[in-house]
């Protein structure tokens, strides 16, 4: 493929950004150890103004890994415990008469902060996950007939136990569409898991875990990916790949057009934390399963079979040529 020359990123375009970013991912993983890849996702979904979504077994560190990427970032944080009998106006926000004014007032709910955690989303009946559809989307809540913004940057970070295990329900098409990517923690390896297990049973990891920036400079990193250069032939690579999710015999669903645009986004910043000023075919190659696979509805064929939706992605990318041009 003709491509733009291999070029670090502009101190212009974000160099001090692409620096506070590291510095980000540097304090991740000083709790979060043996899992460079999943940081890497989880920080490339940060500086591409997505939302992330953490799925696993219990006990893998999935709200581990939330709380030490919001901690790390000294913006405002909120956590919401998700639970069956959560209702949406705690997610939201609610009104309130005042008997001195004799008007109602708006009591903010938890999504108003920077960063959302949203820990164990799919314990939360469908009615209550809604709640979040309007912000995770347009940074923004109706309550009452009144539009409230939400502050910038915002994020929610999710995490959720698999839909098999007792007291879940699995969620909707349109909540899991909003998230950028999704992440699989997995265990440790066994040296990683020794380390763990020396460190964290003295004192809580968490504890020396210190802002390493601020919500100005986090925007600034958001507003800086965005000006990554993406050539034209890798915006139609981008389309026959989610084409392609709608048309395989395995896919019952496919990815949604706000998935192409999410793939694009990850990619922009992807190349940035590369240091370069412009996305590569490797790029979207790399995060595509992430971005994609949650996204999916398989066929029963393909239950049978017993595919995943990942290994359905792996396989479509395998086979949609890399565009030679630019």
């Amino acid at each position: 493929m003709t491509s733009r020359p291999e070029t670090s990123l502009d101190p212009a375009l974000g160099g001090s950004a692409l620096e506070a970013a590291g510095r980000v991912g540097a304090a991740v993983q000083s709790v979060i150890s043996g899992k460079p890849d999943t940081t890497r996702i989880a920080l490339t979904v940060l500086l591409a103004g997505g939302h992330l979504l953490v799925e696993d077994v219990p006990g893998v560190g999935k709200t581990m890994l939330a709380k030490t990427l919001a901690r790390s970032l000294g913006c405002s944080v909120r956590r919401i415990q998700f639970t069956p009998d959560l209702l949406p106006s705690d997610v939201v926000g609610v009104s309130i008469f005042n008997g001195d004014t004799r008007d109602f007032e708006f009591k903010p709910g938890a999504v108003f902060a920077n960063i959302v955690v949203g820990d164990e989303i799919n314990r939360a009946s469908p009615k209550t996950q809604s709640a979040l559809l309007e912000c995770m989307e347009e940074g923004q809540v109706t309550v009452d007939g009144t539009t409230y913004l939400l502050g910038r940057p915002f994020m929610v970070i999710a995490t959720q136990n698999p839909a098999e295990m007792e007291g879940t329900y699995p969620l909707p098409e349109a909540q899991r569409d909003r998230f950028m990517a999704r992440v699989h923690m997995g265990y440790p390896d066994p040296v990683s898991e020794a380390e763990m297990l020396a460190a964290h049973g003295a004192q809580d990891p968490l504890d020396d875990v210190t802002p390493v920036t601020d919500a100005t400079e986090v925007r600034d990193m958001i507003d800086a990916v965005r000006r990554v250069y993406v050539a034209p032939s890798l915006h139609r690579y981008v389309v026959e790949l989610v084409g392609a999710t709608r048309t395989s015999p395995n896919v019952r669903l496919g990815a949604s057009p706000r998935a192409g645009l999410h793939l694009v986004r990850a990619s922009r910043a992807n190349a940035a934390l590369s240091g370069r000023d412009h996305v590569l075919p490797d790029d979207i190659q790399r995060l595509a399963p992430a971005v994609l696979a949650h996204r999916l509805l398989l066929s029963t064929d393909a239950h049978l079979a017993r595919l995943t939706p990942d290994a359905v992605i792996a396989d479509i990318v395998a086979r949609v040529p890399v565009p030679a041009g630019p």
